[in-house]
């Protein structure tokens, strides 16, 4: 008998049709978030958690189905999980690393342009009829080429990001306490500081852990040129909210470009009014062939679980280690 599986949101269809093949699949079929107590019913009898990056699996969830025998992460992230107590129960939890990296990269550029350019601002002017013709002030931007742009987080993501400012002719900073990137790339290590000041872009690809919670803040934000765009695909928390409205709003800075949230999908109240910050729904690695990449890893480390294997994205190792 083929083993169940509980997913929690309608995947891509060429996923779900490979999921079919191998498990006895119960999924959500609304196309919307689950409440704690669905997830629980729907653990009680499932044999593997096929769950979001925005589905929080806590102590509760975990205790619920004794039997359960893995957790499948839709995302790089698990911060959603409690993967302290998962471990304490023995369960595997495993994310979609690595296929998200260029992607997500071609984000990161798609809000640079957008905030540098007013493409959203400019889209809606000429829907809502009011372009009476060409002008010499009408929606003036920055320019990106020959600028200089700090990527702060030099990961697979921010290498990627880095990567594509050379067709730019940019000149590349980036703070990293644990990485370098100059023999891939023609960039400078600096610290974060000297990057804030410096940069006309700077672009956030930090994971969120205790030391990157609000890193960028009210001084971060006034070391800011008033002429400077920032760009956040990684964390929502690692941006204050409040204060980044503020900067918004009172011209700190030119602009943001966001796809993540403190508090998603809760928007700090005042942001979606800041006509210099472009706003977009959680939407980095959301092509068609990223997000069925990641569902056949997720495949993939559900039925290593279920045969007993080393599942090839596994967090928690050290389960299998002890």
């Amino acid at each position: 008998m083929k083993p169940k599986i509980f997913v929690t949101r309608i995947l891509p269809e060429l996923v779900m049709e490979r999921l079919n093949e191998h498990f006895i699949v119960n999924v959500n079929p609304e196309d919307r978030a689950l409440t704690k107590e669905e997830i629980m019913l729907g653990v009680l009898d499932c044999d593997i958690l096929l769950c979001l990056l925005s589905d929080i699996i806590d102590s509760e969830i975990l205790i619920c189905n004794p039997d359960l025998k893995g957790i499948v992460n839709y995302a790089v992230g698990y911060n959603n999980i409690d993967l302290k107590y998962a471990t304490k129960l023995k369960i595997p939890v495993t994310n979609t690393p690595g296929v998200l990296t260029e992607t997500t990269a071609d984000m990161a550029w798609a809000l640079i342009f957008s905030v540098a350019r007013k493409i959203v601002e400019a889209d809606k002017f000429v829907r809502e009829g009011k372009f009476k013709g060409w002008a010499p002030k009408l929606f003036l931007g920055a320019d990106i080429f020959g600028k200089t742009i700090g990527i702060i987080g030099a990961g697979r993501i921010g290498t990627a990001v880095a990567k594509r400012a050379a067709g730019f002719n940019m000149k590349v900073l980036y703070h990293d306490h644990n990485s370098d990137i100059e023999q891939d790339i023609e960039a400078e290590k600096v610290d974060l500081k000297f990057l804030l000041q410096t940069s006309d872009f700077v672009s956030l690809h930090v994971p969120l852990l205790a030391d990157t919670i609000h890193l960028i803040g009210e001084n971060e934000l006034k070391m800011m040129k008033k002429t400077a765009i920032i760009i956040n695909t990684s964390r929502g928390a690692v941006v204050d909210e409040e204060i980044l409205l503020r900067a918004l709003q009172q011209n700190w800075i030119a602009g943001a470009g966001l796809d993540v949230y403190e508090d998603e999908p809760k928007i700090t109240n005042g942001l979606i009014n800041c006509d210099n910050a472009v706003l977009a729904p959680h939407i980095a690695s959301a092509s068609v062939e990223t997000r069925t990449k990641m569902g056949f890893i997720a495949l993939e480390n559900a039925i290593a679980i279920c045969h007993g294997k080393y599942p090839p994205q596994i967090v928690n190792r050290e389960i299998y280690e002890s």
